[in-house]
């Protein structure tokens, strides 16, 4: 087992990776403070993982939610089943929240424990690769909107993360390569030595050989940790995590969730910053080639699809988090591992560089 920490002064905690963890009670309860404890999964995790947990946490008074699966029931409606159970049962504020699956269970529970009673304890036991890589460490929560993926939420801490690499075991070979292209994210944001072992070792990858797995999820923590403890709320740096993302949500937005992994939108996006930050003149083609030949390398889309339209790309990419008063900020690259911020591409210049990808240039 590696352990890793968030170093975020009282809120600190502890990323746990390694075979074989999420029944381990010696390992979960000591970050449990109450007695009452909400574990929150959907139909196809719970079935695999449920018992286990359970059993984990012996002595305590458990109960569970069961959710449906899908990125469409990440929404006011389905997060409504979690308050409902908990109320129901009487939960109170020492109470504990354990998230037991993917993204979307993970962020639901968290905002449920970030509102509920003003704020409760929550633990992330992620069980997809994007999960444990990304978006189980750093305390964002929030569901999505029709109009907007993830424009409603908080910021809440976990009190541990726990990633059983065994779980990945069951994950199939779509959702594994959605993990990887957050995994990938972080070699394109600052990390270039991993973005070339990442170039080496893909395949290992989707071999799922476990030491492969276990370097790149630990690396993938370990960057996000470092950026995470520097910024917690999203202030300035940790903005670079969303390469990718502002093109992708507006691809899951667009095509109705569910229809695209996170991930597999997330890999177009960046293909696509990558293309944008070429036509500004940041970036030789010849790297644009690399970013686009990992991305494929993974198993994941490269080209977005033309039923949006460059009109309709931009104006779901306008309901973001990242524009400020009306200007739209992108995460682009300047070079390999060098990830920024910056206004400094124009709606002219986007549709551009959108109708040229759209077409398949």
């Amino acid at each position: 087992m590696q352990t890793l920490h968030v170093d975020l002064g009282e809120r600190s905690y502890p990323i746990y990776i390694g075979a074989g963890l999420l029944g381990d009670a010696a390992l979960i309860q000591p970050h449990i403070r109450g007695k009452q404890v909400m574990v929150v999964s959907n139909e196809t995790v719970a079935p695999l993982y449920l018992e286990a947990v359970v059993a984990a946490l012996d002595g305590l008074r458990v109960e569970s939610v069961i959710l449906p699966d899908g990125e469409q029931y990440k929404n006011l409606q389905v997060l409504n089943t979690i308050y409902d159970a908990l109320l129901s049962q009487r939960f109170d504020r020492k109470c504990t929240l354990v998230a037991l699956g993917g993204g979307v269970v993970g962020d639901m529970t968290g905002f449920a424990a970030a509102t509920y009673q003003r704020g409760v304890d929550f633990i992330q036991i992620p069980t997809t690769l994007l999960s444990q890589v990304d978006s189980s460490v750093g305390g964002k929560t929030g569901v999505n909107h029709p109009l907007g993926k993830n424009m409603i939420g908080a910021f809440h801490q976990p009190r541990c993360v726990v990633a059983d690499t065994d779980s990945l075991n069951t994950l199939d070979d779509r959702q594994l390569s959605a993990g990887l292209a957050e995994v990938i994210k972080y070699g394109l944001i600052d990390d270039p030595e991993f973005f070339l072992w990442l170039e080496e070792n893909v395949a290992a990858l989707l071999r799922r050989e476990p030491e492969a797995l276990a370097h790149a999820i630990a690396r993938s923590c370990a960057d996000k940790a470092r950026v995470v403890a520097a910024d917690e709320r999203e202030a300035g740096r940790r903005a670079l995590l969303n390469l990718g993302h502002t093109f992708g949500h507006a691809i899951e937005t667009g095509m109705g969730y569910g229809a695209w992994l996170h991930g597999e939108a997330v890999a177009v996006g960046m293909v696509l910053a990558a293309e944008l930050s070429a036509h500004l003149g940041w970036l030789e083609p010849a790297l644009v080639t690399r970013i686009r030949r990992l991305i494929a390398a993974a198993g994941l889309p490269v080209q977005a699809p033309d039923s949006i339209g460059s009109e309709r790309f931009l104006e779901l990419m306008a309901v973001d988090k990242k524009v400020l008063d009306g200007v739209m900020r992108l995460v682009l690259v300047q070079g390999l591992g060098r990830a920024v911020i910056s206004d400094a591409a124009s709606r002219v210049q986007i549709r551009d560089v959108l109708d040229r990808h759209l077409r398949g240039a």
